[in-house]
């Protein structure tokens, strides 16, 4: 690895084990066996270097979990893939715990500052153009639009799913049986 990388893992250590709020540049060096220096070469600073940490270890662990559910559920309808993703994100969500609260935890530094809503910014498109991308190959009688939605749909789902599980740890508000009525009740099924 580089340093950047090493950095990046060293960040992910760093607030893994103190949080946020308690991760220092110079442990965050001290973690990736790099001078402190290379944090502002390689990231311009620490906030951004923490957010860009967050942002890929969510979005891997996570949005890997998901494009595998998805995955999963083509061959099968559009609502049953929805069912069965949401059935089975509570597990998701109970593998990525520390994680996710790291990130609940850098979202309110991410939304006092400017700099870091806009590098945050830059990577949501992506997030749900990559979900809406495994929904059109999982269920290729959708048309882009309609896959597009789905894919924000996910994405929304996931933080408020993910926020109010980490409020009740091992709860779902609501599982994939249950947003499926809604879905047929608001459809007029």
């Amino acid at each position: 690895m580089g340093n950047r990388e090493d950095l990046l893992a060293g960040a992910r250590k760093v607030i893994m084990e103190r949080g946020v709020a308690k991760a220092t540049a110079r442990d965050i060096a001290a973690a990736a066996g790099v001078s402190l220096a290379a944090i502002g070469y390689h990231f311009g600073s620490k906030e951004r270097l923490v957010t860009e940490a967050l942002s890929e270890a969510l979005g891997t662990a996570i949005g890997d979990a998901m494009d595998d559910l998805i995955a999963d559920g083509a061959g099968g309808s559009p609502l049953a893939g929805f069912i069965r993703l949401w059935n089975a994100m509570p597990a998701v969500f109970a593998a990525n715990h520390e994680a996710m609260l790291a990130s609940l935890e850098n979202i309110v530094r991410i939304v006092r500052s400017d700099e870091a809503r806009a590098q945050l910014g830059d990577q949501l498109g992506a997030a749900w153009a990559d979900l809406a991308a495994n929904v059109r190959a999982a269920h290729p009688d959708l048309d882009a639009a309609q896959a597009e939605a789905i894919g924000r749909l996910y994405f929304v789902l996931a933080q408020g799913l993910g926020v109010l599980w980490l409020l009740d740890p091992g709860k779902a508000a609501a599982d994939g049986d249950q947003m499926a009525e809604a879905v047929r009740a608001i459809v007029g099924e």
